[in-house]
């Protein structure tokens, strides 16, 4: 009988012994190249996916079923909203979850401690196009189901928050911050990543940390703004 260790290579398998960042260089999962492969995606793939299927479901919400463009666009501009509040959930809930026995420490790792492990590694800086796509008809089946034809703009808009989401997630761990206020989102990030990642979990934005009172001590956050280190 297969063990995890004939699937998961020496790399995993170090990091679960002894955690270390490696900032500069891509970490590997599988020992299969394929399985492996299935863990990376060019950050293009999912943004031009919900992006296109964003406006689509504003197109069809308007041309086929009738609805108002004020109607429309406020069930649109509801789901993207409500998409970042279901991004701070599952980051602190489910990307972060106690690492209590040993699954629960694999799956943490797969799903989300490589990235703390390797945050510049492009290639995992968003979920693979094949789970992306899958969970993308989920959703709006889902809201489909609970809101009727008012679940496909407010689906669209969830999944353009998601894409919006990839890309702001993208851009600070693979550009500097810029010289104005949008710098908060790289200073947010940075305080997660390097000083403790028991508190930041907003990526697009600080919003609910302050909301929930997951936001860091200031002394922390001060000393960790100083140097951005993503």
């Amino acid at each position: 009988m297969l063990k995890a260790a004939d699937y998961f290579c020496g790399d995993f398998q170090h990091a679960m012994a002894q955690p270390k960042k490696d900032i500069a260089n891509a970490g590997r999962i599988f020992k299969n190249p394929i399985l492996e492969g299935l863990t990376r995606t060019h950050i293009s793939v999912p943004l031009s996916l919900f992006w296109s299927i964003g406006i689509i479901t504003i197109w069809y919400s308007i041309a086929r079923l009738g609805l108002g463009w004020g109607q429309a666009f406020l069930l649109f501009f509801v789901g993207a909203f409500f998409f970042s509040l279901i991004e701070y959930l599952v980051h602190r809930y489910f990307y972060h979850m106690p690492a209590t026995n040993e699954t629960r420490k694999r799956l943490q790792y797969v799903i989300h401690g490589i990235h703390h492990d390797h945050p510049r590694d492009k290639s995992r800086l968003a979920l693979p196009p094949l789970l992306s796509l899958s969970l993308a008809i989920l959703f709006i089946l889902l809201f489909r189901a609970l809101m009727g034809d008012a679940g496909f703009a407010f689906g669209g808009g969830f999944l353009f928050g998601y894409s919006t989401y990839l890309l702001v997630h993208y851009v600070i761990h693979v550009y500097k911050p810029p010289h104005n206020f949008l710098s908060i989102l790289w200073k947010h990030h940075n305080v997660h990543h390097f000083v403790g990642d028991d508190g930041a979990f907003g990526v697009s934005s600080p919003f609910w940390d302050y909301v929930f009172g997951t936001m860091p001590p200031d002394p922390k956050r001060k000393a960790a703004a100083k140097q951005n280190m993503i």
